[in-house]
């Protein structure tokens, strides 16, 4: 039965007086979930897995794995890593360059003492997980990157860990590599049904790879949620803007919610309608957050009266491909970044007028000014 991961109230300082490193965490990882760690180098995010793992001792706080049996929670909070029966793939994929494949992934059932019948059957089904198994004889110094990132992650699975823990595992390898091994960790982690948490500082990974998402800054969970959810709906302008690109407006709401709920906030690119609010924005001073691609871009004068409809002219543009990026001015002079999705073959020039619509549940509101 899958485990669930509950975290409470967690620290981990190294210096009195200085910002912990983990400051006061609380998580709850679901049975079977791929969740991921997302933040800046700094954020903490290692040290609380390496808390997980057992490598690091926490200052204050509790951390347990429940199975769902009569035992309930288990507290591993001061077990030693051994004892917590957690699988790990570090950043660098630690494999013995002395032994093959074979034996780099049987190690830690040769230390649990498990026959070598079972040794071989256990190996290749994990060899066959990560489709390494042709490869059973090699040594790492013959594979590839990626290739050495499988045999670390088969190595962590032939133990059937209770948690799954990956520190990064794609960060040594290059760009197009990484984007091919997204999808593969995710198809191995889930068909393992192993509760799996993830490191990693590159949102790409974490929006097309998790189940959920906690993204941390100086020590703390700042939101926690669904990829999707934390990319429309941020809480605050930092989730936003380490989560892709945005346009941040500065604006004052105009009055009570209207139908619907929508907002009509004053800015200087004029009055917007926005359906994207944060609990406790009343009103007051706050900051409009529009992604470029939710955008609507029409050549010329668009259709007159549109809602949230904002007119200006194309400064310069990149052609991409499947989008183009633009930077439009406003009339007020500002730049907004837009992305024009299957722009076809030809993109709007220097100098062309243009019209922007957005709609209201694309417009966020974050609490500032």
């Amino acid at each position: 039965m899958p485990t669930a991961i509950q975290i409470d109230d967690l620290v981990k300082t190294y210096t009195p007086g200085v910002q912990p490193a983990v400051d006061h965490v609380t998580l709850c990882i679901n049975p079977g979930e791929l969740f991921f760690l997302l933040g800046p180098s700094g954020c903490g995010k290692t040290t609380l897995l390496r808390m997980i793992a057992g490598f690091i001792d926490p200052t204050s706080g509790r951390i347990g794995f429940a199975t769902g049996a009569a035992g309930g929670v288990r507290d591993v909070t001061n077990l030693p890593p051994n004892e917590r029966n957690t699988g790990m793939v570090f950043q660098s994929y630690a494999l013995w360059p002395h032994m093959s494949v074979f034996d780099n992934v049987a190690f830690g059932l040769t230390i649990r003492k498990v026959g070598k019948a079972e040794i071989a059957r256990r190996v290749g089904e994990a060899l066959e997980m990560v489709q390494m198994g042709h490869l059973a004889q090699r040594k790492p110094n013959a594979l590839s990157g990626g290739q050495q990132q499988r045999v670390a992650l088969a190595r962590a699975l032939v133990v059937r860990p209770d948690v799954l823990l990956l520190d990064e595992p794609l960060s040594n390898l290059d760009a197009k590599l990484r984007t091919d091994l997204r999808s593969e960790i995710r198809r191995i982690c889930k068909g393992s049904g192993i509760t799996t948490v993830y490191v990693t500082h590159d949102q790409k990974e974490a929006l097309s790879m998790a189940d959920a998402v906690a993204i941390m800054q100086s020590g703390k969970v700042v939101q926690q949620g669904a990829p999707g959810e934390l990319y429309r709906r941020p809480k605050s302008r930092f989730v936003a803007e380490f989560l892709g690109e945005a346009n941040f407006i500065p604006g004052t709401i105009a009055g009570a919610p209207g139908p619907g709920g929508r907002v009509s906030v004053q800015t200087a690119i004029g009055t917007l309608q926005s359906g994207n609010t944060l609990a406790g924005i009343a009103g007051g001073g706050v900051v409009v957050s529009i992604r470029p691609e939710a955008f609507r871009l029409s050549a010329g004068g668009g259709t007159p009266g549109g809602v949230n409809q904002v007119r200006g002219e194309v400064v310069e543009g990149t052609y991409l491909g499947e989008i183009a990026q633009y930077a439009v001015r406003v009339g007020d002079g500002s730049m907004l970044k837009v992305a024009h999705l299957n722009p076809g073959m030809v993109g709007l020039s220097a100098r062309s007028q243009v019209a922007l619509e957005v709609d209201a549940e694309d417009v966020v509101l974050l609490p500032g000014g």
